[in-house]
């Protein structure tokens, strides 16, 4: 049998033409940069990869099979055949609703900017519906006088994430809101943040050991102000006692008043205001920061 199947392979090789030339070349690496770029676009990272990873081994049984049916292994061979097939056909329908979705954008007359464009615009939409989510979840959390720890990260390499519960979830006011309700197991440790995806909850940070800090804050802005002194991280505080929205930064406190100041500093700490070229490395400093350093009436 084995013998068979390198004498078919090695006949089927020498059927080939071998020719090869600089023009084949020009086209292997044109479909290949298209598939590559089809798959970062819209395969990666989505449940679709799956699904491909799935055709592909459709492909690998089908070609088994004809190698088993010109070995004369044909009972085996037609097996797996009939099974590529049922398979293939069975797929038109259960992507039917994804196939007519897919037909409808290449029928648009501008999918061509859209395709080359689509990421940036989604990217905008998730900053602008992070902040709007973010704001929602603090207004709730004041007037109920929830107490609430988000910390803002963006180097993942640093952080205490490791000892909390892993998230990895899309952000929104509802989670945020579920996970500081008090009856929760996760509502008395930091929630990080990275872009728009919560990666962890419960977690507990470093308290800050200034000591000339006074008595009167508690344990989330020492937490808070902690954080800020050996990270890079901004870290927002609603207090349980006051309802006060507070925001730690390079170890200072700023409390806001109105949540349209909040939200016009939280888009600069998360990068999401438009930027000059002196201020676009530093993603988490605020311009003209006011601070108000470790001030006991600000709690």
């Amino acid at each position: 049998m084995i013998n068979d199947l390198i004498a078919y392979i090695l006949k089927y090789i020498g059927t080939l033409e071998m020719s090869f030339n600089w023009s084949d070349f020009i086209q292997i690496v044109f479909l290949a940069a298209v598939l590559l770029f089809l798959y970062r676009k819209f395969i990666r990272n989505t449940s679709s990869e799956k699904f491909v990873k799935g055709l592909l081994i459709l492909i690998c049984v089908w070609f088994f099979s004809e190698v088993l049916l010109r070995i004369d292994l044909k009972i085996i061979g037609m097996f797996l055949k009939a099974i590529v097939t049922l398979v293939s056909l069975s797929l038109i329908v259960i992507f039917q609703p994804e196939l007519r979705r897919f037909l409808g954008f290449l029928g648009q007359v501008d999918f061509i900017s859209k395709l080359f464009n689509s990421n940036n615009n989604k990217q905008k939409e998730q900053k602008i519906d992070v902040v709007k989510e973010l704001i929602e979840s603090v207004k709730f959390l004041s007037k109920s006088h929830t107490g609430a720890l988000i910390v803002f990260q963006s180097d993942l390499s640093n952080t205490y994430t490791d000892v909390g519960t892993i998230l990895n979830a899309d952000l929104s006011t509802e989670l945020i809101l579920t996970i500081f309700h008090p009856n929760t197991p996760l509502h008395d440790g930091a929630v990080v943040i990275n872009d728009d995806k919560i990666i962890s909850a419960g977690v507990l940070l470093p308290l800050t050991e200034d000591p000339k800090l006074s008595w009167k804050y508690g344990t989330r802005h020492r937490a808070a102000i902690g954080m800020s002194e050996v990270s890079d991280a901004a870290c927002l505080v609603v207090s349980e006692e006051t309802g006060d929205v507070s925001v730690a930064i390079d170890g200072s406190l700023k409390k806001y008043e109105d949540l349209v100041t909040l939200k016009s500093d939280l888009e600069n700490i998360l990068g999401y205001k438009d930027q000059t070229e002196d201020n676009k490395n530093t993603i988490f400093k605020i311009n003209n920061f006011m601070t108000i350093k470790k001030n006991p009436k600000n709690k």
